[in-house]
């Protein structure tokens, strides 16, 4: 799994500072930015986050290239709906020979890992097959109804990996970009880095708050599942109950935080 930023608000801190003091301030767009120090942006930041004041961070936004996951991942991501994504298309790229990923506690079980290789390559076999007999299938047809040939095989080539993608398992390897406003973000890790979600979008998560925490440390500090965030677990019964390991890992990720 692998997480890169590709892109962010400039000045992050200093853009939600920005909108947060238009709410309480006479000055004009032009001058809204006058006295803001990196200090007194950092102290009013602290402030904002600590009474929840949420909105004045949708105006700052991180865009994420994340790539190794499975589709089983990025279906949980993509629920997380105040968001854009681009990605990979079974439709338009052949997943002949695709990449899978085996789960942690498939990768160590002998047995276990036999026998999921096994189908991989089974279900490998069985796509590539599928999709060799219906790219011979729709260019044939193609050509008759009077498409020249190099034209018919790059539409039947299209129409053979969107049909053939059906036998894909959710292991499958995919690609796939996010783009995210802070307030997006919070909720997305109060979610999504609790020690509850599933392993691997959980691993996403981690990734993504180490790498938010490096650029906009302030807005984040309180950032993090729901016993980081608020101090508290929702999951009644089903908690983790590691709430004092949960805080020391997010203390720990970037440097010692105030709020964990």
């Amino acid at each position: 799994m692998k997480v890169t930023l590709l892109a962010h608000t400039p000045e992050p801190e200093k853009t939600a500072a920005s909108a947060a003091k238009l709410c309480y301030s006479s000055s004009g767009i032009d001058d809204i930015r006058n006295g803001l120090t990196d200090e007194k942006t950092a102290g009013f930041i602290d402030m904002l986050v600590s009474i929840g004041h949420e909105s004045v961070m949708e105006h700052v936004s991180f865009t994420f290239g994340i790539e190794g996951i499975s589709r089983a991942c990025s279906h949980q991501l993509v629920r997380h709906r105040i968001a854009s994504y681009s990605q990979k298309s079974q439709r338009y790229v052949s997943e002949n020979s695709f990449g899978f990923i085996t789960p942690p506690e498939i990768q160590k079980n002998p047995e276990a890992k036999t026998e999921f290789d096994r189908i991989m390559n089974e279900i490998t076999e069985s796509y590539q097959k599928i999709a060799d007999i219906l790219v011979q299938s729709h260019k044939e047809r193609l050509m008759a109804e009077g498409t020249d040939e190099k034209s018919a095989l790059s539409k039947a080539n299209k129409l053979a990996n969107e049909d053939a993608r059906f036998v894909l398992p959710n292991a499958c390897e995919t690609k796939i970009i996010v783009t995210m406003n802070v307030r997006s973000l919070f909720n997305f890790f109060r979610h999504r880095c609790c020690r509850r979600a599933q392993w691997e979008i959980q691993a996403v998560a981690n990734e993504m708050l180490r790498i938010c925490l490096e650029k906009a440390p302030h807005i984040f500090r309180y950032a993090g599942p729901s016993c980081v965030a608020t101090g508290r677990c929702p999951e009644g019964k089903m908690s983790c109950g590691k709430m004092t390991e949960v805080k020391e890992y997010f203390r720990n990720l970037t440097g010692d935080r105030n709020n964990a």
